[in-house]
């Protein structure tokens, strides 16, 4: 897995995404609600195992595709072992980085909040959101309590 360098800006911008914040968090909520196995800590960061199911597979491959395109910080490897689809996740070497994908872990079970309910969730995790001006980059600022 090709991890980006820890100077790899902590940004989330899905101004150019084919979904909104919402339809991206509803297909987590399906995924992993049909698909998910289990999940895990690794020693380079988190793995989620799905059920290797028709089509399953391409669904996560593109679903790792758009969540790199809009957070370049994040690493993605999918595979396939036997009736298991493997999506390892990583980070590069930042402390807001490191916070998110924890968050990314909890995935399978904050998919169901809105996006105000989950930024406003990581903001109690000292997690906050800058936006610049014209509304274009929502960059992530890790301030801890």
């Amino acid at each position: 897995m090709d991890i980006p360098p820890a100077s790899t800006p902590i940004v989330c911008d899905m101004t150019t995404a084919p979904d909104t914040p919402q339809e991206r968090l509803d297909e987590y909520g399906h995924l992993f609600g049909r698909h998910l196995v289990s999940r895990e800590r690794t020693p380079q960061g988190i793995r989620f195992r799905l059920r290797a199911e028709p089509g399953v597979e391409d669904q996560v491959r593109d679903l790792a595709a758009r969540e790199k395109a809009c957070c370049a910080f994040f690493a993605f490897d999918v595979t396939t072992e036997g009736d298991q689809v493997i999506w390892d996740c990583a980070v590069s070497d930042n402390d807001a980085a490191r916070a998110l994908l924890e968050e990314y872990y909890l995935l399978p079970d904050t998919a169901s909040q809105t996006p105000a309910e989950l930024e406003a969730r990581l903001a109690t995790k000292g997690l906050h959101f800058r936006t610049e001006p014209g509304g274009t980059i929502h960059q992530v600022v890790h301030q801890p309590s």
